[in-house]
Parts: C-alpha cells; structure tokens; sequence
C-alpha cells in the first residue's frame, strides 16, 4: 500500500487515463515481487478499487489512491495491536512457547503477554536459509524475554518441552490451510503428535479470497545461493520459501476480530472481507490485474 502512495504521489501527468495504467502497471509489478504473501493482492486490490470511481482528473484519483493506501496501513496497524492483546490472553504463564521465523503479530503477542507480567520462555527456530529466527529472538531478547535459538531440524526436541506454538502467516486459503516460511509445516506435525496447541496469528487481510474459486497460492522459490555458495557442481538445490500446513494441524486462528476455529476461514473471507465468487474476480486472474 505504501509503495501505491509513493507512486501516485510521484506521478507528475496530467491525463486521467495514463494515470491508471501508470497505476495498474505498478500493482503489476508489485504483484510479481512477492507470489505468495496475499496481503501484497489484498493491498494492491483495496487501494486500485478506487480508480474504478469516476473522478474529474488526475488530482482527484491521486487523492483517493493515497487515502485508500493511508487506511489500509493503518488498519493494518491497528490489526497488530488488536491480536496482540487478543492472544496475549491465551498465555497464561509458566509455559514453553514455540515460534518459527519472524512476525510482527507473534512478537506482540509475547511482548503484550510479558509486559502485563506473565513469564514463559521462548524457542525460537532460526529459520534457514535466511535466519530470520534471528530477528525474532534479538527483539524478544531486547524485551527481556527468555529466548532460545535452535536449529530448524530441532522442532521435535523443543516439542518435548513445549506447551504450545504460535506462528504467523503470509497466507491462508478458504479451507483454513495455512501457508508460511518453509519449516512451518513440520513444526505443526511434530506439535500434533506431541498434543502440543499449534496457534496461527494473522490479520484477516491475509486470507486468500482468490481460494473461493480454486486458486491454490503459489509456493514462491528462490535463488539455490541462498542455501549453498556456490553451489557445488553436479548437485541440484531446491529453495521453496513456504510451505503448506492443513487445517487439521491447526488448533485456531487469532486475528484482530477473535479466535477462530480454521473451519471459519471462508467466513472471514465472505462475510467479513465481503469477497464473492465473480465475474470480476475470474477476469482479475486472467488478465493478472488487482481485483
């Protein structure tokens, strides 16, 4: 959303129409960057909708593209805070929490649930190959929290000790199936077979309205230097950077309106996101245009 406010406040023409396609050239290009992650669609639909309006000129559609932007960041925001103090309050004390990679409404959980003077201590996974477990076991640490950096390949080791997982999301699909860092998915299995919870915090703009009709997201993969450099010859490297965790692994949701159940996913996406199987949302995929 910010990078549509940037662009629209850069745009220096005058013509209504090379404003839109200007527009809608960058949410292309933004789209592209991260195939995964649905909050980037989500932003770039709730802030392009409003150059479907009729506007007078240029000024008039720049202006409602940044305030459109400006409210889905603060909402965005505001969503933070709200799961923070929401599952804040499913820690009660004295547990062994376990994490996976980094995210914002995970640490606010355990910051929120620490600073109102509940202790536990935290596993942390580094999360190769980029260790973004790093970023999350540094804050906690700033926090004062107790935080332990393990190995990925560790998740049955902290299982044993664990009393629950929360993780984040880069996106979850109408059936309640959640997609996040590569990793994810074996932390939930290994919390099943122990009778570990295995809790999600995500904010509703990360559910996937694009699975109403059949659309699995894309598994984003990178660079094979990300896991060896360089990479040895004759030897092939994968790197998927998510994976996909079913419902049945998931014990509930926090999002900024509550805890839910992952069964009440495509509630979230219809009744609350207000998203429909459409005409509309059949032709946005293609023509990979922002709905």
């Amino acid at each position: 959303a910010e990078a549509l406010m940037i662009a629209a406040t850069n745009y220096s023409g005058e013509d209504l129409g090379d404003f839109t396609r200007y527009m809608e050239d960058i949410s292309r290009l933004l789209l592209s960057t991260r195939p995964t992650a649905v909050s980037l669609p989500n932003a770039v639909s709730y802030v392009m909708k409003q150059l479907r309006k009729d506007y007078r000129g240029v000024e008039d559609a720049r202006a409602a593209v940044i305030s459109a932007a400006r409210s889905f960041i603060e909402h965005s925001k505001r969503a933070v805070e709200a799961i923070s103090i929401i599952g804040s309050r499913m820690i009660k004390g004295g547990e062994t929490i376990v994490t996976h990679c980094n995210s914002s409404a995970v640490t606010g959980i355990l910051a929120k649930a620490w600073s109102d003077g509940k202790m536990f201590r935290v596993y942390a996974t580094e999360t190769r190959p980029r260790f973004q477990g790093y970023i999350t076991a540094r804050d906690l640490a700033s926090k004062g929290i107790p935080v332990t950096l393990i190995p990925d390949s560790a998740a049955v080791y902290a299982m044993r000790r664990a009393d629950l997982v929360i993780v984040g999301a880069d996106a979850i699909s109408s059936n309640g199936a959640l997609v996040n860092k590569i990793g994810t998915s074996q932390i939930a299995l290994a919390a099943k077979a122990h009778g570990v919870p295995f809790y999600v915090a995500a904010e509703t703009y990360k559910f996937s309205p694009y699975t109403l009709i059949g659309e699995p997201i894309e598994i984003e993969e990178r660079d094979a230097e990300e896991v060896i450099h360089p990479v040895p010859e004759g030897i092939m490297v994968r790197n998927p950077v998510f994976d996909a965790t079913p419902a049945e692994y998931i014990d509930a949701i926090i999002t900024e309106i509550g805890v839910i159940s992952p069964e009440m996913a495509i509630i979230i996406i219809t009744d609350y996101l207000g998203h429909r199987v459409s005409v509309d949302m059949l032709k946005s995929l293609e023509d990979s245009e922002p709905l």
